[in-house]
């Protein structure tokens, strides 16, 4: 991150704005050429959906297209982020999400598949798409995969906050639309503190809690008491919820209550059996139960998250706990290699640097 005193601040101010157009740019020539893969009749009256952006998201969330594929293609379309930061949101190299999103495309010209907003009974049947495209766009911003973009990128984290609340007021009802806009408020309410003035990134245990954004985590808060009060099983986004109203609600991290963490994270795993969930139910783990059994939870992982930075910077931080300063070494180094973002590679790198040699 460039220093912010004197010349450097109209330099940093003109760079960012220039970025800013150029990310606009690129997000309208997706428009149009998302446009341009459906049909050319004259678009219908915008229905339900007032907004332009979500009205296409909605449109290429079809339900004829495989759940990955949707959320692939709206993303590159639509979000406008690139394939090498889909790619790394998937786990899959950035060849195979390339193909996966050419082969859409050619669906969509074959089967001629409408260019059409749904009409609001449908909406129900498209919203999990829709639901999944806004999270990844928000993760994108939550934490950016790149190392040429800012390490927090708050446009789209505020776009997909925005968007979701325009899908709160569409489905009031929809437990998970409620609890993926109390996620993002939740996580969003961190944001300022979650990278230092020097370009490095804070991890939770670290951050100022003052500094965190008390109307933002009021509102996730509501809304998480608002799904618990309805008394209906809770969907992926409202366990996520859950586990970060949990963290927001602790005074420090020795005052979180780690074993209900690992309890939502137990039924998290039942809805949601991916290596991501197990990876940081070990995290809740190491904290409940020490870092040697979290360790052995996580190594059972390496087969699926070989190339996934956060496997390897969780398995480090747990070795330098257990005082395997050799291996925890090795651990960092391969986080390094793989973290794309700046803030997150400083940190890594400290980390790394404070080992007993």
């Amino acid at each position: 991150m460039p220093p912010n005193p004197g010349a450097w601040l109209t330099t940093t101010a003109n760079r960012k704005a220039i970025d800013r157009i150029r990310r606009e740019t690129r997000r309208e020539d997706k428009h149009k050429e998302a446009q341009l893969l459906y049909d050319d009749d004259p678009p219908e009256p915008a229905g339900v959906i007032g907004d332009e952006r979500l009205r296409l998201i909605f449109t290429c969330c079809h339900p004829a297209l495989a759940m990955e594929t949707r959320v692939a293609l709206t993303l590159r379309m639509v979000a406008g982020l690139t394939v090498p930061e889909i790619a790394r949101a998937f786990l899959v190299r950035e060849s195979t999400m390339g193909r996966r999103i050419t082969r859409a495309k050619d669906k969509i010209k074959a089967a001629r598949i409408p260019y059409r907003v749904p009409p609001a009974e449908d909406l129900p049947n498209r919203v999990s798409g829709v639901l999944a495209v806004l999270f990844l766009v928000f993760n994108e911003g939550y934490l950016a995969s790149g190392p040429d973009s800012d390490p927090v990128r708050h446009d789209l984290t505020a776009e997909a906050i925005r968007l979701t609340r325009l899908i709160r007021d569409l489905m009031p009802e929809d437990g998970e639309v409620a609890g993926l806009l109390a996620l993002m408020l939740l996580i969003e309410a961190r944001r300022t503190a979650r990278v230092s003035g020097g370009g490095e990134l804070v991890p939770l245990d670290e951050q100022d809690r003052g500094a965190w954004d008390a109307a933002l985590i009021a509102e996730g808060h509501r809304l998480v008491r608002e799904r618990l009060a309805a008394g209906q099983a809770p969907g992926r986004y409202q366990i996520l919820a859950a586990i970060n109203a949990v963290h927001t609600s602790a005074r420090d991290v020795r005052d979180t209550d780690w074993s209900q963490v690992v309890a939502l994270y137990d039924q998290l795993v039942r809805l949601d059996p991916s290596p991501i969930v197990a990876l940081n139910r070990a995290i809740a783990v190491a904290e409940l139960d020490g870092p040697e059994a979290a360790l052995a939870a996580v190594d059972r992982l390496e087969g699926k998250l070989a190339g996934y930075h956060a496997y390897h910077a969780t398995r480090a931080d747990l070795l330098r706990r257990l005082g395997r300063s050799h291996t925890s070494r090795a651990a960092y180094d391969r986080a390094i290699e793989l973290a794309g973002n700046t803030a997150e590679v400083a940190y890594l790198t400290r980390r790394r640097d404070q080992l007993g040699r």
